[in-house]
């Protein structure tokens, strides 16, 4: 494939991905947990063992937490607590996802099915999501891709009757070995499966042989070795219970945190999250089961369906699992496509099929409509504003939603595959760079912190969250907030009254005024926020409590005006 087409790709994922990332807040739960980790990491210089607050982060291995470490300070302490640095690495990595992607496609069916392919990644929801948060799944992307360049070049070697070259059987190991750093034995997954079941499908494991598994597996554990050797000794072997035995194993047999979904979910979400390339893969489906003896077309099923499985029989289910296998989806699709002519000719020959293919194309309209409104329809209902900018772009990915629903009537799919992506990108800039930013009620963490740092009474004070217990507050906060309950928060009130503030939302206040006691006579709103928490749908109405250290203690109670006479409005708010 030419070098200027992966660069002009690159470049345009690169542009692509960039809106909203440093205007958007952190995503609860997960992004602002690593953010904060690697920032405590910078703070403690202790680059082995992993903590958030007071707690050891356990999960996974350190390779995410050093690349944010490194992208925060390549551009300057000074940016420690901003959120876009951390965002730096799933950027990178999810450019050269699709740069590998397109390369991998190319390589297989020739540049325009590369190209296509890696058109079809970067227009995805679930890429356009990921490459957004400071996460590992973009990074353990490439580390999957990369494996799978080898094993690529590697095949092509066999079927041309040459030697692979040993660095090739040396690249495959160390992308390995680095997937192991960034998510554990994830990696093998998709790496290892898919030439054992090519083997298996094949009986003939010549494409394993040649990446010399005799003495490969120890450039891979060599790249990974010695941070387990140091995380061993440190944790006394707990961070192996914990994260293999707990959090990897743990999800196999349950679903953890509310996420345990029957088989089938991954497939069912698939519309969504590889719109509109979810339609494109599924009207090939018929092709794919024709050319399935195709090498190119068996290889890449090999990749696809044991991750697929896998992650569809564990118990636990998130969309980003079976991301690895997007890019083979992609290039499966791109490549069969690329074969027919301007009409496409490959799709299912029975009217059931062609029925069933129909109703697909309906939903896959339905979801595209749905994206287009979604932006104006959430302003209005969150922040009851007619943004005349979310409907203009709406207003223009519409018609092109309805283009391409006209060129797949008429079975111009390698046109409808471009229209759509046309429409899928003006709907992503539309929807980081207007309507996310603005959703205000949603974004309580910034607002939160917004408020302690301009209404705290000490330069140092000592911050108890009784109601709001995401993660996103406490990297905003610097780290310096608790995650406690009423009484507790109470108590260190009435220990330290000077320095000491309470975020408490109105379901919990009479529970926090009980535990005060005596005290609860001098407690003063310095201001509220009101939103949605959208981790659990809650509304919550949080005010930021002071003592008032120059009153007495007095046993009035706290339902009488001397609170609510300051609430919200009188000292400052900053709710809606």
């Amino acid at each position: 494939m030419p070098g200027r087409w992966l660069a002009m790709l690159g470049l345009v994922a690169f542009v692509l991905f960039l809106p909203g990332r440093a205007s958007i807040p952190p995503f609860d739960r997960d992004e602002p947990r690593y953010m904060q980790a690697t920032a405590q990491m910078l703070e403690s210089h202790n680059f082995v063992d992993v903590r958030f607050q007071d707690n050891p982060r356990y999960l996974q291995p350190a390779g995410i937490y050093w690349l944010e470490a490194a992208a925060v300070s390549l551009v300057g302490p000074q940016y420690a607590h901003a959120v876009w640095p951390y965002r730096i690495p799933s950027l990178l990595a999810m450019t050269a996802a699709v740069v590998l992607t397109a390369l991998i496609g190319g390589l297989l069916f020739g540049p325009q099915a590369g190209l296509g392919a890696g058109i079809l990644l970067l227009a995805s929801v679930l890429v356009t999501a990921e490459n957004r948060m400071a996460t590992i799944d973009s990074c353990l992307l490439v580390s999957v891709l990369v494996a799978q360049l080898a094993l690529v070049r590697a095949l092509l070697d066999r079927q041309a009757g040459q030697p692979t070259p040993t660095g090739t059987a040396v690249l495959y190991w160390v992308a390995i070995g680095c997937g192991l750093m960034l998510k554990g034995p994830v990696i093998l997954i998709p790496s290892l499966a898919t030439p054992l079941a090519l083997a298996a499908l094949e009986r003939n494991a010549s494409l394993w042989r040649r990446m010399r598994p005799g003495w490969g597996w120890l450039v891979a554990v060599a790249v990974a070795l010695p941070w387990c050797v140091a995380i061993g000794v440190v944790s006394h072997g707990d961070f192996f219970r914990r994260a293999v035995g707990v959090n990897f194993l743990g999800k196999v047999a349950s679903g953890q945190q509310a996420h345990g979904l029957p088989p089938g979910y991954h497939l069912l979400v698939f519309l969504l999250a590889f719109w509109p390339g979810s339609y494109f893969a599924a009207s090939v489906l018929p092709q794919v089961w024709r050319d399935r003896q195709a090498l190119r077309v068996r290889y890449l099923l090999c990749w696809i369906v044991p991750h697929w499985v896998v992650f569809e029989a564990i118990a636990t289910k998130l969309p980003h699992y079976v991301l690895p296998a997007y890019p083979a989806i992609a290039i499966l699709t791109a490549g069969l496509l690329a074969q027919g002519g301007e009409v496409w000719r490959g799709g299912p020959q029975s009217r059931w099929g062609r029925v069933l293919l129909g109703v697909y194309g309906l939903a896959w309209c339905l979801v595209g409509c749905f994206l287009a409104l979604a932006g104006p329809v959430l302003l209005w209902k969150l922040e009851h504003t007619l943004s005349l900018p979310a409907l203009v772009l709406a207003a223009g990915v519409l018609p092109l939603i309805g283009l391409a629903m006209l060129q797949i009537w008429r079975v111009e799919l390698r046109r409808a595959v471009l229209t759509s992506a046309a429409a899928a990108v003006l709907l992503y800039v539309g929807l980081f760079t207007v309507v996310v930013p603005a959703l205000r009620t949603i974004w309580l963490a910034p607002r939160l912190a917004e408020l302690v740092h301009d209404r705290q009474p000490c330069a140092q004070t000592d911050v108890y969250s009784v109601s709001f217990s995401e993660p996103s507050l406490v990297f905003l906060l610097g780290g310096r907030v608790r995650l406690t309950g009423a009484a507790q928060a109470a108590q260190a009130m009435r220990a330290h009254p000077t320095c000491t503030v309470a975020l408490v939302d109105r379901r919990d206040r009479a529970a926090f005024m009980a535990a005060l006691g005596a005290a609860q006579g001098r407690v003063t709103s310095r201001g509220t926020v009101s939103g949605l928490n959208y981790s659990n749908g809650r509304v919550l109405e949080i005010s930021l409590y002071a003592l008032n250290i120059t009153q007495p203690e007095t046993s009035a109670s706290p339902v009488d005006g001397r609170v609510d006479s300051q609430h919200p409005m009188e000292q400052g708010s900053l709710s809606r």
